[in-house]
């Protein structure tokens, strides 16, 4: 994707609600491919989840002086990931950017650092596509939400109950 200077400060801003030094590794690679890629619901009421990540864009645009259009369609997995973040770090307390990575981390993708060769980027996408077309488990894991003990299946719940039902878990610990 060729991105306009507007749309690259965009994006730089994105990754500067995510990264944060982890052991001095860059994550760009990932944040990249996860940018690259719309979020696509399914599930009624999931576009709730997908204009958390699209208010992103007037938050940043709100800090612009001269604002131009961001030249974007649809709501990255990376816009996704950050609104959900700043949900569950509102829900459960904490640190928005924690969550973010508790996130990457549920999607087993905090070990995809670079230098990403092409098997872990065909595995990221593998792991985002799972994530957009909800082919992870009965249980969560695959997905943002896992639950040890769920009650429906999740691939058929609005993210926002499974990151209830997620919370709740932990809070039961």
């Amino acid at each position: 994707m060729t991105l306009q200077p507007i749309d690259f400060e965009y994006y730089e801003w994105l990754i500067g609600q995510v990264d944060t030094p982890r052991n001095g590794k860059s994550y760009r690679g990932l944040f990249e491919r996860m940018h690259n890629l719309e979020f696509v619901w399914t599930v009624p009421n999931d576009n709730n989840r997908l204009q958390d990540g699209l208010d992103l864009r007037a938050e940043f645009m709100g800090s612009k002086i001269k604002a131009k259009k961001l030249q974007l369609d649809g709501c990255t997995i990376l816009e996704l990931l950050i609104g959900l973040s700043r949900r569950v770090a509102f829900i459960a307390g904490g640190d928005d950017r924690h969550w973010a990575w508790r996130l990457i981390k549920n999607l087993r993708l905090n070990k995809m650092s670079d230098e990403l060769t092409k098997e872990n980027v065909d595995r990221i996408d593998e792991i985002l596509y799972n994530l957009v077309w909800r082919n992870y488990r009965y249980d969560g894991y695959g997905g943002f939400f896992p639950l040890n003990n769920p009650e429906r299946d999740q691939t058929q719940v609005e993210i926002w109950f499974q990151m209830q039902a997620y919370v709740n878990e932990m809070t039961d610990l």
